[in-house]
């Protein structure tokens, strides 16, 4: 997969509320109401990542939150891969 510009990036993420493209990684904290949620939105992004055999660079789970790092190492930078499983993640319930 084809890695994209730094303005391809800007502009995908312009409709990605919350996520921040920083260090070759686009990234995100999402805030939860409790440790259960956290588990529970842990385990929803895990789908995804198995679905797109696409997995984080990072997932720190907190009490109540989870930030979240995605690149595409083999590309060497951000690619359709990371811009797609970050829709498919803000489009939880959290």
């Amino acid at each position: 997969m084809e890695k994209l510009k730094k303005v391809q990036i800007t502009k995908s993420l312009k409709n990605l509320a919350g996520w921040k493209y920083k260090d070759g990684s686009i990234r995100k904290t999402i805030n939860t109401p409790g440790f259960p949620q956290t588990l529970g939105l842990a385990t929803a992004i895990g789908v995804f990542c198995q679905q797109y055999d696409h997995h984080p660079d990072y997932m720190t789970l907190k009490y109540s939150s989870i930030e979240i790092s995605f690149s595409t190492h083999s590309a060497g930078g951000i690619t359709l891969k990371d811009i797609n499983i970050a829709k498919e993640i803000n489009s939880l319930n959290f």
